[in-house]
């Protein structure tokens, strides 16, 4: 086995709504980012891969590095959607790197946060991840995507309050500010039919701020789908045997919020994340340069 010596190094976090690319230098320094469009290889892996490519040449020519080197750079992977192993050679032979290593998003998410700590990790955001960190060994629950599961993350939120604003309509479920808002905002349940037919997960999940927000004022709705979301989290927690002098980690775009609704038990101690994905996925690329590939 032989090091690789890329010019630099490729992180990429693919998330639902979407992906995020740094460059760094081969020793882990991070030199230039750039956003791109969703990156779930699930939902749609070519768009996936394009989103990828156009974002890294972004952030390759942001750093004022060639272009033409970037099928000597190493890189690696965290993407949204990626349930199953066979997604990772797809990926590749789709991108011109010298080498990509191709996983889910829960382990850039989880060494980003967390590095080398013992840990349980919630980080939600479009989707949801739920994971253990233990003496280096990650285990993880959940997420096989938004169809069947990502319980409480943005997209559930999103769905779900749209869900309740329709019950509303049938005098199903009292009204409220919320389920109001969606109503004006879609021109009615003629409207909101409308948006579900297309919509995607990062769509749904454009809504969850609202419902994050509403739940703070107290809207009977809002806190509904927060304490539904914290209980599915809590039940996953225990799952995953957590126990109360465990560290907890609460991050992405939505976890964060849900500190509010979990036990005691489960929150005693929190840590805040010491990085995002993005930089877990920098770190892992640095070890797969390190690690080499077979002559």
């Amino acid at each position: 086995m032989t090091q690789i010596d890329p010019p630099f190094l490729i992180g990429v976090d693919g998330g639902g709504t979407g992906c995020r690319v740094a460059v760094a230098t081969p020793d882990g320094r991070i030199l230039a980012e750039a956003t791109g469009g969703p990156a779930n290889v699930s939902t749609d892996c070519a768009a996936a891969i394009d989103n990828i490519l156009t974002a890294t040449r972004e952030a390759v020519a942001q750093a004022g590095l060639d272009l033409s080197h970037m099928s000597r750079a190493v890189a690696h992977l965290g993407l949204a959607g990626y349930t199953a192993p066979e997604w990772g050679p797809r990926v590749q032979a789709g991108l011109p790197f010298a080498k990509s290593v191709v996983t889910e998003d829960t382990t850039t998410t989880l060494v980003g946060a967390v590095g080398a700590q013992d840990c349980y990790l919630i980080a939600l955001g479009t989707g949801t991840i739920v994971g253990r960190q233990r003496a280096g060994v990650q285990t993880c629950i959940g997420g096989w995507g938004y169809q069947v599961s990502d319980q409480a993350s943005g997209a559930w939120l999103g769905h779900g309050v749209l869900e309740q604003t329709l019950l509303v309509v049938d005098g199903i479920t009292p009204a409220s500010p919320l389920s109001q808002q969606m109503l004006d905002r879609f021109g009615g349940g003629t409207g909101i039919v409308q948006f579900s037919l297309k919509a995607r997960p990062g769509d749904f999940a454009t809504l969850a701020p609202d419902v994050v927000q509403a739940a703070t004022k107290g809207d009977s709705i809002g806190r509904a789908l927060m304490t539904r979301g914290a209980d599915y989290l809590t039940r996953a927690l225990i799952a995953l045997d957590h126990q109360p002098d465990d560290h907890l980690c609460l991050t992405g775009g939505v976890g964060p919020h849900y500190a509010a609704y979990l036990p005691e038990t489960q929150t005693a101690h929190l840590i805040a994340a010491k990085g995002r994905a993005l930089d877990g996925a920098i770190a892992l690329a640095l070890r797969a340069a390190h690690e080499g590939s077979h002559p």
